[in-house]
């Protein structure tokens, strides 16, 4: 569900699903360049993780080592992740999503393609998932844009 514009007083209907399939979509953005990496999964965990580690190690420009800005979540820090040699993990303080661009990338993506919808089987999911991710790939300023944070630019 997301917020939309209604006249004051009314109570817009819109389609609620409320079967639980899901459907799990791991993103990394580098706003430098424009672009990002992804997978849609079935489940969350450790080996989805490393799967999503393998897929943004082989999107990394060559020479280049991702900082790769990671929250809290249990699969983030495991000492089972097998990390790329090409890849840096900072883990986010606690309770400061803000300080996580692909926060914002997330709230796009909802607002802008996943937003409202019910899908009638788990494929229609994934393709929704691969579909709002391919749509943001095609923007690179969208990504630059939503993903810049003042504080993360080197200053000389």
């Amino acid at each position: 569900m997301t917020r939309i514009w209604a006249k004051r007083g009314s109570r817009p209907r819109l389609k609620r699903d409320r079967r639980f399939t899901w459907a799990y979509l791991f993103g990394a953005i580098c706003p430098a360049r424009g672009t990002g990496a992804a997978l849609v999964m079935p489940y969350i965990g450790i080996e989805a993780m490393n799967q999503h580690l393998v897929e943004i190690s082989a999107n990394v420009s060559p020479g280049a080592v991702a900082l790769l800005i990671l929250d809290g979540a249990g699969w983030h820090d495991s000492p089972k992740l097998a990390v790329p040699d090409n890849i840096v993990l900072m883990k986010l303080p606690p309770y400061a999503p803000e300080l996580n661009p692909t926060e914002n990338i997330w709230q796009y993506l909802r607002a802008n393609a996943l937003a409202n919808s019910v899908w009638d089987t788990y494929e229609a999911i994934v393709d929704a998932c691969c579909d709002a991710w391919n749509g943001l790939i095609a923007e690179p300023k969208a990504i630059t844009t939503i993903g810049t944070r003042e504080w993360a630019q080197v200053k000389i």
